[in-house]
């Protein structure tokens, strides 16, 4: 669909005027379109249609994004040498004084400064890029820790409770809605056996022992923007910011930046977790949550990727045996070839535990 994007732009408070408009990035949720200004002195913009669909409460939603940028902002400000508009997204309001506009259609959009000269990465080829990966993710959630008022709202209820996924996971295990159990066997045994101790982090949760935090969710590389120099500047797409605990950021990039395969590699004898970037990374990630995180919260540190690498086989097979449902698939079985991938990643993991342990016992 064609939108007028000059109009929808005048329908913001900005500094400069309308120059032009075009598709920008890979998302997969929203549409997104970079806008760029008469004025060369002048802030360019990135605008947002807001996929209503996956998010339906769209003032909630907006709502936790006001209060985390403006609590970053505030606290970047008062760093030395900062730079606010590179280290930290900055959302533009509408002209009816709200962080969104409804357009004629009623299609929601929003709209933030673009941060210009910023590179971005699909995979961590080097240590020196997961270190400061890792201190992005670090540095994000020390700082969102003293954020104040209400709990932000949950715009994915239970995202990451793995008590809650393995609950789900029982009920179509027993209804076999696609008839997929028997062909399973091996893989829902694997997942049946850890099943226990994969509960651990909501256990402590309830007990106290470790605290329901501010996290990211989705803490993939990509949404982790680079200056020229290869320092990282700021974390973006805030749209799963939410209450959780610490390890589901920490685990889901080690899942997802440490792998040296694609997630749903078909040859398994190629998928393996490189050891030096999880060091590379929890380096980083420990420069700036050392002083954040308690005693037992670090002691289950290397423990996080082995969840978090748990729980997405455990959503790969759920889907799989309720007939694809949830994930976009690109051929047959392609939720199994992805959750063999998970599985052969996390035994990968399992078998260098020991160093994982050691190697964040050094770092803490």
């Amino acid at each position: 669909m064609d939108y007028d994007l000059k109009k929808i732009f005048d329908c913001f408070v900005t500094e400069g005027t309308y120059l032009n408009g075009e598709s920008f990035g890979s998302g997969h949720i929203h549409e997104t379109f970079l806008i760029r200004t008469f004025q060369p002195d002048n802030d360019n913009y990135i605008l947002q249609k807001i996929n209503s669909t996956v998010f339906r409460n769209i003032p909630e939603l907006q709502e936790n994004l006001e209060r985390v940028t403006v609590h970053l902002q505030k606290k970047i400000a008062a760093i030395p040498g900062s730079d606010i508009k590179r280290e930290c997204l900055q959302l533009i309001f509408a002209r009816n004084g709200k962080s969104w506009h409804i357009d004629s259609y009623g299609n929601y959009w929003r709209m933030f400064v673009f941060i210009e000269n910023h590179r971005s990465y699909d995979i961590v080829d080097s240590p020196d890029k997961a270190y400061e990966g890792g201190k992005a993710i670090g540095r994000f959630q020390a700082l969102l820790a003293d954020l104040s008022g209400d709990p932000l709202y949950e715009t994915i209820p239970s995202f990451h409770n793995v008590e809650m996924r393995i609950e789900n996971f029982m009920k179509i295990l027993k209804k076999d809605p696609a008839g997929r159990v028997k062909e399973t066997e091996k893989e829902t045994d694997f997942i049946l056996k850890r099943t226990e101790k994969m509960r651990i982090i909501e256990i402590l949760g309830r007990e106290g022992k470790i605290p329901v935090r501010i996290t990211h969710n989705d803490t993939k590389f990509n949404n982790i923007l680079f200056d020229e120099n290869g320092k990282s500047l700021c974390i973006i797409d805030l749209d799963t910011v939410m209450p959780g605990y610490f390890h589901s950021d920490f685990g889901d990039a080690i899942r997802t930046g440490a792998n040296i395969a694609a997630e749903d590699e078909k040859e398994l004898s190629k998928i393996k977790m490189d050891i030096n970037l999880f060091g590379a990374y929890a380096g980083g990630y420990l420069t700036e949550t050392r002083n954040t995180l308690n005693a037992i919260e670090k002691e289950y540190l290397a423990f996080a990727p082995l969840l978090m690498t748990y729980e997405q086989a455990l959503r790969f097979l759920s889907d799989y045996l309720d007939g694809d449902k949830y994930y976009r698939i690109q051929f047959e079985h392609h939720n199994l070839q992805r959750t063999r991938a998970q599985i052969r990643l996390l035994e990968s993991m399992e078998q260098q535990y020991g160093e994982m342990k050691r190697i964040i016992k050094k770092l803490t």
